[in-house]
């Protein structure tokens, strides 16, 4: 393996070994061949340990921290590991198109601004349909903000990034850590902050190019946090979005958490939290309503019926027909 690869990947995982292993083999199949896979095991795991040693590469290093951290500190371990100049972030249950790599690497050579963040599309596969997302890509002079939390539909949202679609500068996933203790939008909070920097901008590859594993039937620790963590989380990146991405986030992303509650009393808070310091639109309003109003299942049965179609990712790979998830 040459000194200075030309991509890390950096996989944080616990107790997962047949999904970290698939993970990283889809990472080893990159047409990309110049590059180093950097495992972060959060915490003692032999079961993952012997795992890895079955794959046999010399470009995979594996790092095991001597305690549970979380996926954020597993992620800021891995980079300060990194030795290339860009990183790539890979979740320990997706995987990669054989050309993920290459596409955002010709991205960032073309990119007119310092230090771009490269994200993609993507095929997510949940067990009732598999459609592509982001449904489009950022317009010009659009707010990051705004493109990943405003919605122009009632069951979807347009804009979207995911951790497995990211490469970025390794200096700037130093710059700017993944935020520590933040169980859920943990790629929303690293985005804002990091584009809040001026030689920081955000492009996508018009191609699908990772696979997101959405198996409901798993436990996912991010869709178990609590509302209230979550807007504390809000209130503190308030000074780096618009007004409109406020409500937006307040009225779907935290409303989708809180709305279980069944409480009037939340109901009434996150609507004047969002009327307070936020700019809500008249699809906002309705969102809200619906969110608080039809069963999560339900929900996600009609968005999956408006936006899914089962097709073969790989066939896709090409295609510009595009969907949203509503898990915000």
């Amino acid at each position: 393996m040459p000194s200075t690869p030309e991509v890390s990947v950096v996989v944080p995982t616990l107790a997962r070994p047949a999904l970290v292993t698939r993970a990283v083999r889809s990472a080893l199949a990159q047409t990309v061949t110049d590059i180093e896979v950097i495992v972060v095991v959060d915490g003692p795991d032999e079961e993952t340990g012997k795992a890895l040693a079955e794959i046999g590469d010399p470009r995979l290093r594996v790092v095991e921290l001597p305690a549970k951290g979380g996926a954020p500190n597993a992620r800021n371990m891995g980079v300060r590991e990194a030795r290339a100049r860009w990183t790539a972030l890979l979740d320990d249950d997706d995987e990669w198109l054989p050309g993920k790599l290459a596409v955002q690497l010709d991205v960032a050579r073309e990119a007119s601004i310092p230090s771009p963040i490269v994200a993609s599309r993507l095929v997510n596969k949940t067990p009732r349909a598999e459609f592509v997302m982001p449904r489009r890509l950022p317009e010009p002079g659009e707010p990051i903000c705004e493109y990943l939390t405003l919605r122009r539909g009632l069951f979807h949202g347009d804009g979207f990034i995911q951790t497995s679609t990211i490469m970025a500068p390794t200096e700037l996933l130093r710059r700017v850590p993944f935020t520590v203790g933040l169980r859920r939008q943990q790629e929303l909070d690293w985005t804002v902050r990091a584009t809040s920097h001026p030689d920081v901008d955000l492009v996508i590859a018009a191609e699908p190019l990772v696979l997101w594993h959405q198996d409901e039937d798993r436990p996912r620790i991010s869709l178990s946090s609590p509302w209230q963590a979550q807007l504390e989380w809000l209130r503190g990146i308030r000074p780096l979005i618009t007004p409109r991405a406020y409500a937006a986030i307040t009225m779907s992303i935290i409303s989708s958490m809180a709305a279980p509650t069944r409480s009037f009393r939340v109901f009434r808070l996150l609507l004047a939290e969002a009327r307070r310091h936020g700019r809500p639109s008249f699809l906002d309003y309705l969102t809200f309503l619906q969110i608080w109003l039809i069963p999560p299942q339900l929900r996600h049965r009609i968005r999956d019926r408006i936006l899914g179609r089962r097709t073969d990712p790989a066939a896709r790979a090409g295609s510009t027909e595009t969907g949203a998830d509503v898990r915000r």
